[in-house]
């Protein structure tokens, strides 16, 4: 699964995506017939390694990174190499399987994932493979591929609203016209502040739109700047009506007050808002949107998870609010493939969830 067997002092709260299902389940936000489990196929692996350094990669398998090397990623102390790249790369198969269900369904949330730290050739910030990054490249590369004319082509929006930008997906994807990247986060958080002497790969690496905020900044100055930025961001960098486009959200929770590595002062309250007007915003203009959770950090697991399953609250929300589980008109279910799949569908009461 998600979580592996891990040091209880870490500072990387590894247990967080067990802790999450179950909240997702007891507190009534998913039934189980909701969740969609991801598989480690070969398309997984085709689409990682389209994406990230071949020789990075073999070596991060392999356990052949150097020691500078592991330290950047703050996995140095891992117990268990072969089981950390295993649930590295269920976890991007976690956001493969939410961006298809998704583009069938209109919304879909992986309980896992944004991993936007991970840079093509190496790993940073607890980060190591970069799966929004893999989505993206995968969406605009397979949705291509598969048509048989010229008429349509794919586009995919990668939204980041955690404290800390999305460098590393900003890096990736800066040479791909058809993804566009939006992050908001602190200015005086990581990776910036950093001497160029000690890292020198860090704070370099820029967004399409980057906003970033001071640190203290609270419910009224993020969602100020997201209602501000956010929807000219989609207007300018969404395709033509005929443009398969794909939105993959990061609701990074650390944006929390409370939260230990964060700088931030949302409430509960301002992070549901948050989460909402974004994923209104992408389906008010036809856009499906898969969600990731993003960074969170606390010692009260119980706390953490709460804070994580806002996107679901506020996925449920948005999916019975334009009924996305009943008939709509929708642009991505105008077709017999999605019909299908919809009639297969076990649970219409809220978005698919992919659980560890």
């Amino acid at each position: 699964g998600y979580s592996i067997t891990w040091p209880a002092a870490h500072r990387f709260a590894m247990w967080k995506f067990d802790d999450l299902q179950r909240e997702a389940v007891s507190s009534g936000l998913a039934s189980r017939s909701a969740f969609f489990r991801p598989t480690l196929t070969p398309a997984v692996e085709a689409a990682i390694r389209a994406t990230h350094d071949t020789k990075y990669l073999d070596a991060f398998y392999a356990d052949r990174l150097d020691e500078r090397a592991l330290r950047r990623t703050g996995f140095s102390q891992r117990p268990d190499h072969a089981a950390l790249v295993a649930r590295t790369r269920l976890e991007v198969a976690g956001t493969l399987r939410a961006a298809d269900l998704a583009y069938d369904y209109g919304l879909a949330c992986n309980l896992a994932g944004g991993t936007h730290h991970a840079h093509r050739a190496y790993g940073a910030g607890y980060t190591c493979i970069n799966d929004l990054a893999v989505a993206a490249i995968r969406h605009t590369t397979t949705s291509s591929q598969k048509k048989s004319d010229n008429t349509t082509s794919s586009r995919c929006v990668v939204i980041d609203c955690d404290v800390h930008q999305g460098d590393g997906t900003a890096e990736i994807l800066a040479e791909h016209p058809r993804i566009s990247t939006y992050s908001l986060h602190c200015a005086d958080n990581y990776p910036f502040g950093f001497s160029q002497k000690a890292a020198p790969h860090l704070g370099r690496d820029r967004s399409d739109v980057d906003v970033a905020l001071p640190a203290g900044s609270g419910d009224r100055e993020v969602l100020g700047a997201l209602e501000a930025t956010l929807p000219r961001f989609l207007d300018d960098h969404l395709g033509a009506g005929d443009c398969e486009t794909l939105c993959l959200y990061d609701a990074g929770v650390d944006a929390a007050e409370v939260d230990d590595l964060g700088r931030f002062d949302m409430t509960p309250e301002g992070l549901f808002q948050r989460d909402v007007f974004v994923l209104t915003a992408c389906l008010r203009r036809g856009v499906p949107v898969a969600t990731v959770i993003g960074g969170g950090y606390d010692r009260d697991r119980a706390s953490l998870a709460r804070r994580h399953a806002i996107v679901l609250r506020a996925a449920t929300f948005v999916w019975r609010h334009h009924r996305l589980g009943g008939n709509n008109t929708t642009p991505w279910n105008n077709n017999e493939r999605t019909a299908r799949r919809r009639r297969r569908h076990r649970d219409d009461t809220g978005p698919g969830v992919v659980p560890s």
